[in-house]
């Protein structure tokens, strides 16, 4: 027998594959069920109903860009400002590319939206996860508070620039660092 984490890992992946496959609107908790292997109430104790389940992804595969974030600072441990430059580069390179992002965008073209405004008007989870990690980074900012606004204002410009790009991620992660350093000077 799974364990209720899995089982939940389980769901969220497969409401995830769905929505890249069809939309989230072929997300159903029965379909989910039916892939997973439970019953549908099952499905509804691990993760809620619809909207709990749409956090739950959207939280998942932000953990994946958080990821790709620790990873590069980490590669500059000496030079918080490279490692902005680099995170901001490697998240956009992936956001390019990445098909449940994608899934979520374009769907807002067709009126399937209902993931869209967790990365738009009601992402406080998105933001408030991605500056914890972002804020902790920042470890040149002497006040945590100064750290905190800084982290904000960096992850918000990221989300707009996933969200609509207007320059290659290697220039708008120049761009990015020369903010960060004249918000840190």
């Amino acid at each position: 027998m799974s364990s209720p984490d899995s089982l939940r890992v389980r769901i969220v992946a497969a409401a995830a594959a769905t929505t890249v496959e069809s939309g989230w609107s072929a997300v159903s908790m029965a379909a989910l069920a039916q892939t997973v292997g439970v019953s549908r109430q099952t499905v509804y104790n691990e993760v809620g109903a619809k909207p709990e389940l749409a956090t739950a992804v959207v939280l998942d595969e932000l953990a994946l860009f958080l990821a790709v974030v620790e990873s590069a600072f980490d590669r500059f441990p000496d030079d918080t400002a490279a490692g902005v430059e680099r995170a901001v580069r490697d998240v956009l390179v992936r956001a390019e590319t990445n098909p449940l992002l994608r899934a979520i965008v374009s769907a807002s073209h067709g009126g399937d939206s209902d993931l869209l405004p967790l990365l738009t008007t009601n992402a406080a989870p998105l933001l408030d996860a991605a500056r914890v990690v972002v804020a902790a980074r920042l470890t040149d900012v002497p006040v945590e508070k100064t750290r905190t606004v800084i982290a904000d204002v960096l992850v918000r410009l990221v989300l707009s620039h996933v969200m609509a790009p207007s320059a290659t991620p290697a220039r708008t992660a120049r761009d990015v660092a020369w903010t960060y350093r004249q918000l840190s000077a």
